[in-house]
């Protein structure tokens, strides 16, 4: 589990690929004191475990899986990664809960400046809209960020100098593809109501389902989720 407050960048060192996997070796360009092996760091925003550290790297496998759903595959030696380590219990929660597990791929759409922060627009897969809702949290590249616009395909998001800083958001432009964990309680809430508001709209009806008034407050209440 992670916060998405990334703790500072990483430089590919070297890919080695077998078939449709790969084992990256990242160098931290930050202090990251006491790595061992075995444990998880979100690598743009993608939970990857440490399978051997040395002094000043570190070497995580990525899956044919991970490659194919995220922008890993993508990596050359010496591209800018964002990295976290896992939160540990106690830690200050500075971001939202961000589990490592990319949804989509969303494509920037603009950068513009406003004020000494800059605007950015992505689009991502209509299937997910319902997840991401306006002032809610997402992951994009492992960056916890706020969602100040939002729609069926879309959403804006409202970067600050120190995380211009800190990340390689400063590397997006137009076309560019990032990965989107959209909020990980809103999930399990759709998840959750799913079949609910299913037979709501008249599918699967069955005696304890949502009645002919549809989902609404008194139904909630009844099925226990209030």
């Amino acid at each position: 589990m992670f916060t998405g407050i990334i703790q500072g960048q990483g430089e590919v060192r070297s890919l080695r690929k077998t078939g449709a996997e790969c084992r990256i070796c990242l160098r931290p360009l930050f202090s990251l004191p006491d790595i061992v092996d075995g444990e998880s760091v979100a690598v743009n925003g993608v939970c990857l475990s440490v399978e051997e550290h040395a002094s000043d790297t570190f070497t995580a496998y990525a899956s044919s899986e991970t490659l194919s759903r995220t922008t890993l595959g993508n990596l050359q030696t010496g591209h800018m990664v964002n990295l976290e380590r896992a939160l540990a219990l106690g830690d200050r929660l500075g971001g939202h809960l961000v589990s490592g597990h990319v949804d989509c791929l969303a494509t920037v759409k603009e950068v513009r400046q406003v004020g000494q922060s800059l605007r950015c627009r992505l689009a991502f897969p209509a299937e997910f809209g319902v997840e991401v809702i306006s002032k809610g949290s997402v992951s994009l590249d492992g960056i916890s960020l706020t969602v100040n616009d939002c729609g069926p395909d879309f959403l804006e998001v409202n970067i600050i100098p120190d995380t211009q800083r800190r990340t390689t958001m400063l590397h997006w432009r137009s076309g560019v593809a990032v990965n989107m964990e959209t909020d990980l309680i809103g999930k399990y809430v759709r998840n959750l109501l799913g079949p609910w508001a299913a037979s709501a709209n008249g599918k699967n009806a069955s005696p304890t389902s949502a009645t002919s008034a549809g989902l609404n407050m008194e139904f909630l209440l009844r099925q226990g989720f209030l």
